[in-house]
């Protein structure tokens, strides 16, 4: 759990964002306290999922207990680092959670790492599925609930905040084919519209912008340099022993520009366009291909696909997202928010960058603004 301390939420935001330097440690602690939060609301308003108070106690130490270690597979750098090393860091997780100290830990709460690691993962059937979605689930879960308000705090993004005390009055315990399952109150709707637009937001200004985007794909290059072998960390202890400081310490003693452009926040690249929250991708392809035609590889792109809002969809829209009661029954939250409606559906974002020491940058960035007016005025 300490080396989250070392570890930062945003990765390299902070170059973008000064004040963005809060950890994965902070985090976990919030998202805990996040689930108290969101237990106790279920107990006063659903207080038929509970048992009894023994079985109130024990999904609370649950729940603490998998917030608490819900980061804990995350390697240096988060995504730079699993772009690298090809291994996404729920990957590492378990291997993590059946160490010995925190097998012992768990015991001593009468938990089992197999009943933390269901929720952590997202398992299919879990003992409990509304802790399930709390913890890893794609629609309401603590983790998002409290990262967007941290991040939107640490970053000054305003865009970050949604309505959160009413959104956790707002949830309840629905019962779907049998098993339980997590929703909202309709009183909650427009809470729940501002949780939606809140990550949408983030997204938008935090999560993808370009500034990170950029120091990301130099660090990715510094990180090959660092470990060529990308099997060399997948012993645990190896990996574990890798940490935000130890990466950006190596640096100091590494050859090249790119050590030197993340150690001194040097911009190496330029941003010729971007193509935000883009569902008709003509004009991204339109002005990828000249780019490349006229520059070669001084040109990179940088994608992103994006459910709008994290609710699972399918293409024919038919997977509930979150359930609403209404005074009609319980529905879809489309049904109940024309909001959330018209943003459901996947979203392409789009950046094209180009290297400032080979290539003119407004040249480039003139060349694309004609390219999307043409592609605008054509309408094909």
């Amino acid at each position: 759990m300490q080396r989250l301390r070392r570890l930062r939420q945003l990765g390299l935001a902070y170059l973008a964002y000064p004040s963005a330097e809060h950890t994965r440690f902070s985090h976990a602690l919030g998202a805990l306290a996040m689930g108290d939060r969101v237990l106790e609301a279920l107990r006063r308003h659903s207080p038929e999922y509970f048992g009894d108070e023994a079985d109130y106690e024990r999904q609370r130490r649950l729940l603490r207990a998998s917030l608490l270690l819900h980061d804990i597979g995350h390697g240096p750098f988060s995504h730079a680092c699993e772009a690298v090393l090809g291994t996404p860091h729920e990957q590492r997780t378990p291997e993590i959670l059946r160490q010995p100290e925190i097998i012992a830990a768990l015991g001593r709460l009468h938990l089992e790492a197999e009943e933390v690691l269901e929720l952590v993962i997202g398992a299919p059937n879990p003992r409990y599925p509304v802790l399930r979605e709390l913890v890893s689930g794609p629609n309401l879960d603590v983790d998002r609930m409290d990262y967007l308000l941290r991040d939107g705090y640490f970053t000054g993004v305003a865009s970050g905040r949604y309505d959160v005390d009413q959104l956790v009055s707002s949830l309840r315990v629905f019962e779907v084919n049998g098993r339980p399952q997590l929703g909202i109150d309709g009183r909650g709707v427009v809470a729940l519209e501002s949780f939606v637009l809140a990550r949408y937001m983030m997204f938008a200004t935090v999560y993808f912008h370009h500034t990170t985007r950029m120091f990301e794909r130099i660090l990715q290059e510094i990180l090959r340099a660092l470990w060529p072998d990308p099997r060399a960390l997948d012993a645990i202890d190896d990996y574990l022993a890798w940490d935000d400081i130890r990466v950006m310490d190596a640096t100091r003693t590494m050859p090249g520009e790119a050590p030197r452009a993340l150690r001194e926040r040097q911009t190496l690249y330029g941003l010729a366009a971007e193509f935000n929250a883009a569902r008709d991708l003509r004009s991204y392809d339109a002005c990828w291909r000249a780019l490349r035609e006229r520059y070669g590889e001084a040109v990179w792109a940088d994608s992103q696909e994006q459910l709008l809002h994290r609710l699972p969809l399918t293409g024919d829209g038919s997977t509930p997202t979150v359930l609403v009661r209404t005074a009609g029954g319980v529905v879809d939250a489309r049904e109940a928010s024309d909001v959330i409606a018209k943003l459901s559906g996947k979203a392409y974002w789009r950046k094209l960058f180009v290297k400032k020491s080979e290539v003119p940058l407004e040249e480039a960035r003139r060349l694309c603004r004609a390219i999307i007016a043409d592609v605008a005025l054509s309408g094909v």
